[in-house]
């Protein structure tokens, strides 16, 4: 009798325990329940037509052709060149001038047949215009060094025997030389693609003395070229 209330007891308190843990789980604990997942397959209608694709041109002329070798050299040679500034100075380009004339996009000035136009510091000739103004030409070059290294000069006109395009020249080497016929000489500004930087920033009328012009004046002035005031 002893044996069989002990066994009872025992009973009951092991009902009790099992109830009381299973009613402690958290609601969002592992051991929630997860709803089902439900995969569906979507199958295509009977007699259903793929989308049309319709192909597009390809970019670009599928006629064109590779520029040729020489076309690129010629190319490279006009690149220009970067160039910091420097602490290099100048010398003037027109010390063999005779006879200074007005402002206008640049300077216009007269020297003896033959004599040179210099290249003011290191400079790298980009390029030649040869019917810029009345059958003469214009060529224009990139400054290597000094305070204006990256800026772009020009002369213009009454010129021949010119450096070829591409080609770098060190300080005092000859650019051009002045012409035996023509209308004299122009020295300015220029845009790296060779329009004058007067016609580039302010426009130019025939005569009229532009801020570029007076820049480059007061600039040849500064190294002594004694070109006097703007007229």
């Amino acid at each position: 009798m002893r044996c069989a209330a002990l066994a009872i007891v025992t009973l009951g308190v092991s009902a009790c325990g099992a109830s009381s843990g299973g009613s402690t789980a958290p609601p969002h604990s592992a051991s929630a329940a997860v709803p089902g997942a439900h995969p569906q397959v979507i199958e295509p209608s009977a007699g259903a037509q793929a989308s049309a694709v319709t192909p597009s041109d390809p970019i670009g002329d599928p006629n064109a052709h590779a520029p040729s070798l020489a076309q690129v050299k010629r190319e490279l040679k006009l690149e220009i060149i970067y160039a910091p500034v420097t602490s290099a100075g100048y010398i003037d380009p027109l010390q063999y001038v005779t006879h200074w004339e007005r402002t206008d996009q640049g300077v216009d000035a007269t020297m003896p047949v033959g004599a040179p136009i210099l290249a003011p510091g290191r400079v790298k000739v980009l390029a030649v215009e040869p019917d810029w103004y009345a059958g003469q030409p214009l060529v224009y070059w990139e400054l290597l060094d000094g305070s204006y290294a990256g800026h772009v000069q020009y002369v213009a006109e009454e010129i021949t025997q010119i450096a070829r395009p591409g080609s770098i020249l060190q300080q005092g080497q000859v650019i051009a030389r002045f012409a035996p016929s023509g209308t004299g000489i122009e020295f300015g500004w220029s845009t790296l693609s060779g329009v004058t930087l007067a016609v580039a920033t302010t426009g130019y009328e025939e005569g009229q003395i532009t801020p570029a012009g007076r820049s480059i004046r007061a600039w040849l002035n500064s190294l002594g070229a004694n070109a006097g005031p703007d007229f």
